[in-house]
């Protein structure tokens, strides 16, 4: 039971998310399919806390004397990238580009940024969840699958 704990909670952490909780829970035997369930359930709870009380905090925090600078920076950086993603998407292609985002596993990309992107986005609250959800899934199905070592077969 330890060892699912771990791997669930290790999938909450922003930046580690589904890139070392997969391969880790496969490294420590856990069951390919088990261990994709445990770690997207892990990666999914944070969601709807970001989404919802993320934005604010930045709101306050910019007001605040020793962190305002860093969340004047987020806030404008999350307005801007928002404004662009949504250029190049249409209101429509944003379900679409949100699960992409979420779903491929590189740095930068995750159920934390797509959340907090999502939240300046001002897309539904059901729309969001759904596309990070789905992301999540398909993230956790690429990092199963690499850590099987099936791109290292087929020479990715």
């Amino acid at each position: 039971m330890r060892k699912y704990l771990t791997v669930f909670l290790v999938a909450m952490v922003p930046v580690a998310e589904l890139r070392l909780a997969v391969p880790m829970a496969i490294g420590m035997g856990i069951d390919q399919f088990l261990a994709i369930a445990i770690c997207v359930a892990g990666n999914i709870v944070p969601v709807p806390f970001i989404y919802l009380f993320a934005r604010r905090f930045l709101h306050w925090g910019a007001r605040q004397r020793y962190i305002g600078k860093f969340c004047s920076f987020v806030l404008d950086k999350g307005e801007r990238a928002g404004q662009k993603i949504v250029k190049h998407t249409g209101r429509y292609g944003m379900f679409l580009a949100l699960l992409l985002f979420v779903g491929i596993p590189v740095p930068g990309t995750g159920a934390w940024t797509g959340a907090l992107a999502a939240s300046f986005l001002d897309m539904g609250f059901k729309s969001t969840f759904a596309s990070v959800a789905l992301g999540v899934v398909l993230a956790g199905c690429i990092m199963a699958l690499a850590s099987a070592g099936v791109f290292h077969i087929i020479g990715l």
